[in-house]
């Protein structure tokens, strides 16, 4: 690596030669302010936040964009740069409504802690009219509101360049300039996929998943009604981080305690169904693969994915898998199944799930999800939105017993629990297609090449005599790019999985926000994903095929694997939407 050497507050470092000053000056220890700054992904100097000094330079530079060079000299904690970031601050806050008591972000807001850091607490340059823009909170996902928008345009980064959308960006001028889609369209009538990356990408309050938190905590209080939640694989990776411990902490036990604290009927795991969904695909793939079926054959657990799908790759939606995703599984074999096995009413039974995406909030409104005449899921709510609730139920999560989940739904296998991690469902039908194709037991059922939090990984093994090629990519704007690669015959392969956001489900739009900060410095895709590797190694059963609850399910109700009956619950339908 080609250096060079500069100066830091009077301290002589070597730092890469194609350094930034702010990625210089992390080799000296220092974390220079930032708020508009996204690594790899919003470099562009907007809120001047960043600002020091550097030899040769007219005033104050933002070190996000400023490069490096050879003897240059930098100055990070000046009174000049010190009284600048104030000032930049009470700017900003000139155009913000401040109200932090009752804001999402409050405690986890960055403007808020830089402003604390900075001792700003005046509106030096007025206060900004309240409710100036109108709350957008039509759709089933995600709530925008511009009162709190800094302008800082990491959203509009994420939309665009993360997803390769680009349904969000700036419009007007001066004091008007706000971020929304073109042609003032509501989100639901744009290609949004309700994946909630903006919501991640932003530091303040402008963007929150639509709290249904209170629907739920209504049904509960209902004694006619019978309340069951599932939690999703990656769940269980992440919620200990809303309760102040560390990224890649295993919560799973404690999850399940405050949830029956709660007052659910039933806390189940979805790794179950994570597992059924492998039983059907599987099948569906081996099936396709015999009789000519439509290849390459594509999961569909991801619903933003499948929504990207219909709007930009409409005549590949046959390439799609046609079983539900694990979420819609559970709550069409609960209301089917056990609702017969129980002697309960579906139409009395609320189903909720907990899950790591704003997107499955949309799937659950989708047609062809009602296998027993009512909605598979009646609510899905993200990560962050069941931590609220055990906080605001005044559950002290940390002090928790480990507490396993409800029978009959708490046998999982290892393959169940890395579905919340890009390549996860990949090497979960892997390890069951293998055995079925060459009727053969697996001597090693880790799939290593499927791993890891590349944009798009490929990969090819030997089953039996076929040579079967397999893709895994996460994020839209990557299953862009394969896509069309397989389209123009560049790459040729059977098998595909697509997760809409990078990295998987561990880096869900639902999931908890890490600060700037943390998402510059930390590989949290990683830390969170080794979670679910480390519970799968610890599984008595690694296959979905061996799990006894999904044989259960097979001998009592739906017979065998893409059976007429399975088809009917565990199956669905997609639509060519274009763009």
């Amino acid at each position: 690596m080609e250096t060079v050497n500069v100066k830091i507050n009077g301290k002589e470092y070597a730092v890469p030669k194609n350094a930034t000053v702010l990625e210089a000056a992390k080799y000296a220890g220092i974390d220079i302010p930032t708020l508009c700054y996204l690594k790899d992904l919003n470099e562009i100097g907007a809120c001047r936040l960043c600002l020091v000094e550097v030899t040769g330079a007219r005033g104050l530079v933002a070190a996000c964009v400023y490069p490096v060079a050879e003897g240059m000299e930098i100055k990070t904690n000046t009174p000049a740069i010190r009284a600048a970031r104030k000032t930049n601050l009470e700017l900003v806050l000139s155009n913000h409504e401040k109200k932090c008591l009752s804001c999402v972000r409050s405690t986890n807001c960055e403007l808020q802690k830089l402003c604390r850091d900075y001792g700003v607490d005046e509106d030096h340059f007025g206060k900004p009219a309240d409710g100036r823009f109108a709350i957008q909170n039509i759709g089933p996902s995600i709530v925008r509101d511009n009162n709190k928008c800094i302008l800082c345009r990491r959203c509009v980064a994420a939309c665009e360049k993360l997803q390769g959308i680009g349904a969000i960006g700036a419009m007007n001028r001066g004091f008007d300039t706000e971020i929304g889609s073109a042609f003032e369209k509501d989100l639901t009538e744009t290609t949004c996929i309700n994946c909630g990356q903006c919501i991640v990408a932003c530091p303040v309050g402008a963007l929150y998943e639509k709290d249904d938190t209170q629907k739920v905590l209504d049904a509960i209080a209902d004694p006619d009604m019978h309340v069951a939640i599932c939690m999703a694989p990656s769940v269980r990776a992440q919620i200990a981080e809303s309760f102040g411990n560390p990224i890649g902490t295993d919560g799973e036990g404690k999850l399940v305690a405050a949830a029956k604290m709660l007052g659910f009927d039933g806390v189940y795991d979805m790794n179950l169904t994570a597992d059924l969904t492998i039983m059907e695909e599987a099948t569906e793939f081996i099936g396709r693969l015999n009789n000519g079926g439509k290849l390459p054959m594509i999961t569909s657990c991801s619903p933003g994915w499948v929504k990207y799908c219909e709007h930009y790759f409409p005549d590949m939606v046959e390439n799609l898998s046609t079983c539900k995703s694990p979420q819609q599984m559970f709550g069409a074999m609960y209301k089917t199944y056990y609702a017969e096995k129980m002697g309960l009413d579906p139409k009395k039974i609320f189903f909720v799930s907990c899950i790591p995406c704003t997107a499955k909030k949309f799937e659950v409104t989708r047609d062809d999800q009602n296998a027993a005449g009512v909605p598979d899921v009646d609510v899905a709510i993200t990560t962050r939105e069941l931590a609220n609730m055990i906080e605001k139920a005044g559950i002290n999560f940390n002090s928790l017993e480990d507490v396993a989940f409800d029978d009959p739904f708490d046998v999982s296998s290892g393959a169940g629990v890395i579905f919340g991690a890009t390549g996860g469902v990949m090497e979960a039908a892997l390890r069951t297609a293998a055995e079925v194709v060459t009727g053969t037991k697996l001597e090693k059922v880790d799939f290593t090449d499927v791993r890891g939090t590349e944009g798009i990984k490929f990969a090819s093994y030997m089953l039996g005599d076929l040579k079967l090629n397999v893709a895994v990519t996460s994020g839209t704007a990557n299953a862009k790019k394969l896509l069309n690669m397989v389209k123009n015959g560049e790459v040729n392969v059977h098998f595909i999985e697509v997760m809409a956001c990078p990295g998987g489900c561990v880096n869900g739009g639902g999931q908890p926000i890490q600060p700037a900060v943390v998402r510059n410095n930390v590989d949290i895709r990683a830390k969170r994903a080794a979670v679910l590797y480390s519970a799968d190694v610890a599984k008595d059963i690694r296959k979905s095929h061996e799990n006894s609850a999904v044989k259960k399910l097979y001998e009592e109700y739906f017979g065998e694997p893409n059976s007429h009956k399975a088809h009917e619950i565990l199956h669905t339908s997609y639509v060519k939407r274009g763009i």
